[in-house]
């Protein structure tokens, strides 16, 4: 595999619905009502039903690893949660994916690539920053 530095990699996009949300809760364990009711996210002064951070991070991390084949290449991974993913009871939410290769470190082995991850044009994560072994 050859990385270059200002590369881009194939952009991304994945599609949640609340269904979405539901399988996710049963994977990980986390039921929080927040997920899954309206009722709930409002009172406690949400917006709506939230998409889980992790299910976010991800999915953000795996146009990454995708391109690379290999999940066990991600050697480092780190976001800070910017804005939380709405997710419509009806329409979903699409989370936009962008991955740009930024710094290579030959002697050590490792690219270091930065993510930009949207919703509805407002970047939910940042400083999304994937470290790989090249």
């Amino acid at each position: 595999m050859s990385l270059t530095i200002g590369q881009a990699l194939p952009a991304r996009e994945f599609h949640f619905t609340r269904d979405s949300l539901v399988r996710y809760a049963g994977a990980s364990g986390d039921f929080n009502a927040i997920h899954y009711r309206d009722d709930v996210a409002k009172a406690v002064g949400l917006p709506g039903v939230l998409a889980h951070g992790m299910l976010t991070m991800g999915a953000a991390v795996q146009s990454v690893v995708d391109f690379l084949g290999d999940s066990g290449k991600v050697i480092d991974y780190q976001v800070r949660f910017t804005k939380p993913v709405l997710v419509d009871a009806t329409k979903g939410a699409t989370l936009v994916v962008n991955a740009t290769v930024v710094e290579i470190d030959e002697a050590a082995k490792i690219a270091r690539i930065d993510l930009s991850a949207t919703c509805d044009d407002v970047v939910v994560l940042g400083k999304a920053q994937v470290r790989v072994s090249i």
